[in-house]
């Protein structure tokens, strides 16, 4: 999500986060919840100028949507080298947030201005325009909704045709509910969400909304890369190869990871 300056009315609910999702290892081991650390399988430059928001893979490239008042866009962008390939910048007077491929489409979302566009896949042209209660923060898609974040615990699904709300569920881990849920990327049948301010990823059962396991990645980006780096955001995968993708906003990096689970 966003900057600490736009968030300060999520400083309290933040902390609250943080009690239960900072420090994962020693929270897993006292609520029994598995945590997964991340070893490095490749790592492939990043525009260290995109502020990500959205991250997804689609026909063997990634999809990226970038947020910032007058430097949002949506792009389309090859994994080995991080060179744009594609770009459509969004008007300076939105905040562009999540972004998911549906069908030839791409459906991006914008933070408080409570307006969602619908592009062309292949042209990245302008089709439609759509709108939404409340903020909009992370996006992604099971087989039959879109699935939206709005940085509470509540993710709410959409019928991507009228894009009417057709349910909600509620994340908790283990009771408690899950504060800041941020990019999102469906992954095998789980939703994954970064949690803003944190380096801790949750796979959330999409039924149920509870927290089946922490991914931890403290200190997956060196301190000698970090450089201007703000938080982790960003989450593909790619189901062909079963690859999993992380970087962050304006990190120099993405990487390529695969999860092993913390004894």
């Amino acid at each position: 999500m966003h900057c600490l300056n736009f968030k300060t009315r999520f400083l309290f609910p933040l902390l609250a986060t943080c009690l239960l999702l900072a420090t994962a290892g020693a929270t897993a081991q006292r609520l029994r919840l598995p945590v997964y650390d991340a070893v490095v399988v490749n790592s492939y430059p990043h525009d260290p100028e995109a502020f990500t928001q959205g991250l997804l893979w689609r026909d063997g490239v990634l999809y990226e949507s970038t947020g910032l008042n007058g430097h949002s866009s949506i792009r389309k962008v090859q994994l080995e080298s991080g060179r744009v390939l594609q770009r459509q910048d969004i008007p300076q007077q939105y905040f562009g947030e999540g972004m998911t491929a549906w069908k030839d489409e791409l459906y991006s979302i914008t933070w408080q201005s409570q307006v969602g566009f619908v592009w062309d896949l292949r042209s990245f042209k302008l089709k439609r325009q759509f709108s939404y209660p409340g903020e909009g923060w992370g996006l992604t898609h099971d087989e039959h909704h879109l699935i939206l974040s709005d940085g509470t615990p509540t993710l709410r699904f959409f019928d991507p045709a009228s894009m009417k709300e057709v349910r909600r569920v509620q994340v908790t881990a283990l009771g408690r509910p899950v504060e800041q849920l941020n990019e999102l990327e469906w992954v095998e049948g789980q939703i994954y969400a970064n949690i803003w301010h944190s380096n801790v990823i949750v796979r959330i059962d999409p039924a149920s909304g509870q927290v089946q396991s922490l991914i931890d990645l403290t200190g997956l980006l060196k301190p000698e890369l970090a450089g201007q780096a703000d938080v982790l955001n960003g989450i593909a995968y790619d189901p062909v190869k079963k690859r999993l993708f992380v970087t962050g906003k304006l990190w120099p990096r993405l990487f390529e990871i695969r999860l092993v689970p913390r004894a």
